[in-house]
């Protein structure tokens, strides 16, 4: 370890000794799952199936988002009811037809051999993104999941990102957040937490990362792979 800490100093460049990852959309492509959730929730209700792209830009935003745009005609009281049924057909689908965006394994990898710790931190409800873990061999690997009901508060709040590096045992600056959602970025300013905006991630046509004021903006995961493209630590 400590020959690999003085090559990591004479680079130059290293990755992070720390890192934190939003999930849905920045690790995992979920859409897929959301769409086939929305989709039986749509047949019982007699609607036609709906296509990926018109869920997809609403995958980072929640549940709640994504029956919206599933049930645009139904007013909001209504949806809100609907809530627990997508929860539980999620979990039902859960990992049948999601898939790792390109390159996150091999990126995860590098960070393993340089020596780095790194977590997941996501609004989704801790037990959904716990379920996930095994299914891609990140139970050991995984050093922290803190999910949207863990904690008191959860994104654009900094507590889920502050509590996550605590127990990674680091302090904030030491870390990086990766996130494609403004919330992810907000929350990490608010944690004092360098960070990087995801843009092949789900998002909205309104919705301009560049203005988000990450530390980094990178187009591809494969980017990552990089350690040049990632923030300075402490």
């Amino acid at each position: 370890m400590e020959n690999r800490e003085l090559e990591r100093q004479a680079s130059g460049f290293s990755f992070p000794r720390a890192v934190l990852f939003d999930l849905d959309g920045t690790l995992l492509d979920s859409a897929p799952d959301m769409l086939a959730t929305a989709n039986l929730l749509r047949d019982a209700h007699g609607l036609a199936p709906m296509p990926l792209a018109q869920i997809r830009p609403h995958v980072s935003k929640g549940s709640r988002a994504m029956l919206a745009a599933a049930f645009p005609h139904i007013d909001a009281t209504a949806r809100e009811a609907m809530v627990p049924l997508f929860l539980e057909t999620y979990l039902q689908q859960l990992g049948r037809h999601s898939v790792l965006f390109g390159d996150i394994e091999a990126m995860l990898a590098a960070l393993e051999a340089d020596g780095a710790a790194w977590g997941i931190v996501t609004n989704k409800p801790e037990y959904l993104a716990r379920e996930i873990l095994p299914q891609l061999g990140w139970e050991t690997r995984c050093a922290v999941l803190i999910g949207g009901d863990t904690l008191a508060e959860k994104k654009p709040h900094p507590l889920p990102l502050l509590v996550a590096a605590e127990r990674m045992g680091f302090a904030a600056g030491q870390c990086v957040y990766v996130g494609d959602d403004e919330r992810d970025i907000q929350a990490a300013r608010a944690a004092g937490m360098p960070s990087i905006a995801a843009l092949w991630g789900y998002r909205q046509d309104h919705e301009d990362p560049v203005k988000w004021g990450a530390d980094a903006v990178l187009q591809f995961p494969s980017d990552l792979l990089d350690a040049r493209n990632w923030p300075q630590s402490l």
